[in-house]
Order: structure tokens, then sequence, then C-alpha cells
């Protein structure tokens, strides 16, 4: 993690393509691209490589999500059910369509609790959105099942986790729509970018059409093209499909370091007694992309953030529970239903009702938890260094905690 960490000759090979043709949107002007359709042969790339009957592309992750929600139907008034932990991309993909965001708490999959979300089911609940953080995933037979008690959508925010799998199908190719980012952090980049997957036919032809206006794309003639219902511009370019496409090409190749990479740090954090894993679910296979660990306290947690600042190493290492992109307790403007347009009342009244909501299980788990983004560049010289200054600062900080105990 991530894919820009590997760009090279094919990268530039597919954007040559796209340049010396000058067509850089990926619809129309058959004529002068020349049969260079980089959009279309990501798509069909991604069906053939994460095993989904279709797929279409969107200019972001978060459009990717508002697309699939817009063309599942969920729309003003209706409750999506989704974690306390995750990126705010989600949340606004959610408030863009009208719904109301229903945060719950998570366990130690560093994913939304089942039971966490059966006890937040409502009559106007929609929608249950898992988002898969960090490279692994929720619980999903578990809320497929609670889906289909409650006559429910399931929706996969798999943005962070490409390449992962459960019971061995990939993530975002489960429920009823899954979306990828892939924006320049992500395991496979276009630089901006994201996906709707779905093996629904009608839920495909409705995110074919919204990204795009509401253009049914059945003519021949762009300009000729009839609307039955609206849209936006959510599309893809060319030229960032074309990097997406040489990306895809070298994914397992990706996975592969990872797991290497993953494998050989967290040898050195499995010899500090008191150092627990992020659970993975039965069937799970991890993508890799992050080694999720957690201390025993609160305070031995931040005292080992505060030394690896201190040792110049803190990079790479995130401590979400004071990070105010992922995690609800930093989410302040999300709260104050801050936005720049008024909101529905229902909306807005959700929001305020945040403040006064607990999410202690998740607090005491994010607060104990660390998070370290595994590099596709790094060397074996690299790991051991890392490994061994990481090692020694929580053995270090362990240490005077227990002396003063």
């Amino acid at each position: 993690m991530p894919g820009y960490e590997l760009f090279g000759e094919e990268e530039r090979k597919e954007i040559n393509d796209v340049m010396d043709t000058g067509i850089l949107m990926r619809y129309g002007f058959d004529g002068p691209r020349k049969g260079v359709w980089k959009a279309k042969e990501l798509e069909t790339a991604i069906t053939e490589v994460f095993g989904c009957k279709y797929a279409q592309l969107t200019s972001s992750g978060t459009s990717a999500l508002t697309t699939a929600m817009a063309a599942l139907g969920i729309g003003a008034g209706d409750e999506i059910i989704m974690p306390a932990f995750t990126f705010v991309a989600s949340f606004e993909a959610v408030l863009s369509v009208g719904a109301i965001p229903v945060m719950v708490d998570i366990d130690e999959t560093l994913t939304m609790d089942p039971a966490a979300v059966r006890a937040a089911i409502t009559p106007k609940t929609k929608c249950v959105m898992p988002v898969h953080m960090c490279g692994s995933m929720a619980n999903l037979d578990a809320l497929a099942q609670i889906c289909k008690e409650h006559t429910l959508i399931l929706l996969e925010d798999a943005c962070q986790s490409i390449g992962a799998s459960y019971k061995g199908r990939s993530l975002g190719t489960i429920g009823d729509a899954g979306t990828f980012s892939f924006d320049f952090v992500k395991t496979i980049t276009c630089a901006e970018g994201g996906v709707v997957m779905t093996n629904k036919e009608d839920i495909y032809i409705k995110s074919d059409g919204y990204t795009d206006h509401g253009h049914d794309h059945k003519g021949v003639d762009r300009g000729a093209d009839l609307h039955p219902f609206l849209g936006y511009n959510y599309r893809i370019s060319e030229l960032h499909a074309a990097i997406g496409l040489a990306q895809i090409r070298k994914l397992d190749g990706f996975l592969s370091l990872q797991k290497k990479n993953y494998k050989a740090l967290r040898s050195y954090l499995e010899q500090v007694p008191g150092i627990r894993f992020r659970s993975i679910p039965e069937g799970g296979v991890d993508s890799c992309s992050f080694i999720s660990w957690f201390l025993p306290t609160q305070e031995l947690t931040e005292a080992v953030v505060a030394e690896l600042k201190v040792q110049g190493i803190l990079a790479g290492n995130f401590y979400w529970f004071v990070n105010n992109w992922h995690y609800i307790r930093k989410w302040d403007h999300l709260r104050q239903a801050a936005a720049l347009h008024p909101m529905n009342a229902e909306q807005t009244a959700a929001l305020v009702k945040l403040n006064t909501t607990s999410f202690a299980a998740s607090d005491a788990i994010m607060s104990r938890c660390i998070s370290t983004a595994i590099s596709l560049v790094w060397t074996e010289e690299q790991i051991r260094e890392k490994g061994q200054k990481m090692l020694a600062v929580i053995q270090k900080i362990m240490q005077e905690h227990l002396q003063q105990a």
C-alpha cells in the first residue's frame, strides 16, 4: 500500500495511448479515439479480477457511494446504519442523498459490531453499510443475516480493502452493491476515481446513467440519448482510467509484497507480551495494507504514540482515536451539522443527537489501537530497522509503566 509507490512504464504507456488520441472523455468521440476506451477496459478488468457481474467507474470513492445509494433507491428520511470508525466520505455520501447516518459501535474487527447494528434498527432503517477498514472486513455473514431478517439493503464500503476477501469472494462484491476508491493512497490508484460493483443488472443500469447526467447511453449519438431519470457528473476521465488499468494488472504483485512485508514487520510486534491484533472474521483474508494492533490500556497507547513521535518514527503509525478524518470523536463538523447549505430537519436532528450518544465500546477499542501502514517498497533492512525501533519504543514504555505501578 499504496499502488503509487510502484508507478512505472506500464502507467506511462496507458496514459500515452490516451494522449495520442487527444480524447480524454470516457464517452463519445468514437472516430477520433481510434478504438481507445480505457474506462471500458478497466470496468471489464474489475469484473474479471474481483468476480462481479457489473462495474461502473466514477470520479471518486465518495461519488461511487453516492451513486450506489441512489441506484439502490436510498434517499430522504432513510436511515443508513454505519460504523463510528470510517472515513468522512462515508457519511458525506449518506448526507448527499438526503439520508440519515446512524452511527454504531465497532468491535475488535475495527468494523461494525453486528449486535450494535441489531440494536440500531428502526422502522426508518433502509440500509446497513459496513465499512471494511484498514484492509480487513466486517462479519458479513452476521450482517447479511440481519439484512435478510429485516429486508434491508447491504451496501459494502470496501474503499479501504481492495484485495481482501471473505469466504472466497472479494470484498465489495458480496452485498447488493459495493464500492472501491481508487484515490492516490489506495492499494491500486487512478489518482482519483472509484467504482460501483454489483451483480444486479438494474443497479448497474441506474449507476451508469446516474454518473452521466442521466444519459441512458443507448444511442449511437450521445447528444440524442434519452434521460429516464436525473443524474450528475460523476464520470471518470480516460486519463484516470488509464492509470487504473495499468495498476489493476499489478494487483497480485502488490498484494504479494504487502503480505510479505506485513508478516515481516508483525514478527517484531509479536515479541511483546500484551500486544493483540485486530480480529479477522472466520473465512476472511486480510489485504495486509495495515497491521492494526492493540496495547493493554489507553495510557500505554498514548505513551507509545508520544515516544514514537519523539524518536521520529511516528510516520506511518496511525492513532485513529485522535485522528479527525476517521473517528467520530473528532467529527465536530458532523455533530454540529456544519453544512454550507441547509440540511433537512431529520438530518439535522440526527446529527445533533450524536452529541449525546455514547460510543464507549468503540472508545475502549480505538483508544488502544495503532495501525501501521505497510509499504510496498520496503527493503528487508528497512523492515528490520523499523521493527527494531518500534519494538524498542514499546518495550521501553511498558517497562517504565511497570516500574511506576
